[in-house]
């Protein structure tokens, strides 16, 4: 029996007036086709005209069937981070300039939409990770679809910091930071610090240091299963803060200790039935542009 996605919430970027008209365009668009239509509080301003009011989160979490988040990456890993404890599908729309986890361009938006509306569409579950900060004054948490990332905070100063798996010690780190990614994150922040990509149907974790001050100080790809703790060795007052997807979670002190483990949720995501990871891959990354005679023998 195919999903019926009657409540549909949306969010996008914000302040910017071409996804304003992205999301009044498929707002109306949604209403024409019977289904109710819920705001993000943070695009009230853009639905208002329409007559679309916002509601809370707590709302969007406990009534929509699927989200749709207008923009690039980061509109993506705001959603998911709304509805992470809910599961609600989320459906991206690419109005930003790289987008990996956004696969339907608004040139071919409503129809897109209409396809998914129909029951024509591809379910794909994403691994995403918990971060705890222990043996400090104050218990925090976060989760994050990308990655957690702990980096340091004041430039020019290194950070020494174990890290250890599943209660076994790897290594003794000196540099800017450790990104441990998800295989959607393996895109993201540590595509750029030397580690791999990872398909994203992948049971697994990147460990990827950044700028380690020892070149033998490699990526680590880990099962996800891994339990993977990170402590922080005193040097002065360089006490590194803690990330998820890019949201500040806290300071790391010495002594408190970072851990990583799988979260039980796992961010939902809808894409067409022509979606197609490598097209993407060789869109992104400009793979397959030339040969080296000169000719072209990409067909995207």
């Amino acid at each position: 029996m195919a999903r019926s996605f009657d409540i549909i919430a949306l969010t996008g970027k914000r302040d910017d007036e071409t996804v304003a008209e992205s999301l009044r365009s498929l707002a109306t668009h949604l209403a024409g086709r019977k289904r109710e239509v819920l705001a993000d509080p943070s695009v009230a301003e853009a639905l208002e005209p329409i007559g679309i009011q916002p509601v809370s989160v707590d709302q969007i979490c406990s009534r929509a069937d699927l989200i749709v988040a207008i923009g690039g990456d980061g509109t993506m890993l705001y959603a998911a981070g709304l509805v992470a404890e809910a599961g609600v599908p989320l459906l991206g729309i690419n109005r930003g300039r790289l987008g990996f986890l956004t696969d339907v361009g608004t040139e071919g938006m409503l129809e897109s939409v209409d396809e998914i509306l129909h029951g024509r569409f591809i379910e794909e579950r994403r691994l995403m990770l918990e971060a705890r900060i222990t043996g400090q004054e104050e218990r925090l948490s976060g989760l994050a679809l990308n990655d957690v990332v702990l980096q340091k905070r004041d430039t020019g100063r290194m950070i020494d910091f174990e890290t250890w798996i599943d209660g076994r010690y790897v290594n003794t780190h000196a540099g800017d930071g450790l990104v441990v990614a998800t295989p959607t994150g393996s895109t993201a922040y540590a595509l750029s610090g030397g580690g791999p990509i990872m398909h994203p149907t992948m049971d697994v974790v990147a460990m990827v240091p950044i700028c380690p001050h020892t070149l033998s100080d490699r990526p680590l790809v880990v099962p996800a299963s891994a339990e993977i703790d990170i402590r922080v060795i005193e040097r002065g007052d360089t006490h590194p803060e803690v990330t998820c997807d890019g949201r500040l979670l806290g300071i790391l002190l010495p002594s408190g200790r970072l851990e990583i483990r799988p979260a039980s949720q796992a961010t939902r995501l809808i894409h067409p039935v022509d979606h197609d990871y490598f097209r993407i891959l060789r869109s992104k990354l400009h793979w397959g542009r030339g040969s080296r005679d000169g000719g072209s023998r990409s067909t995207d």
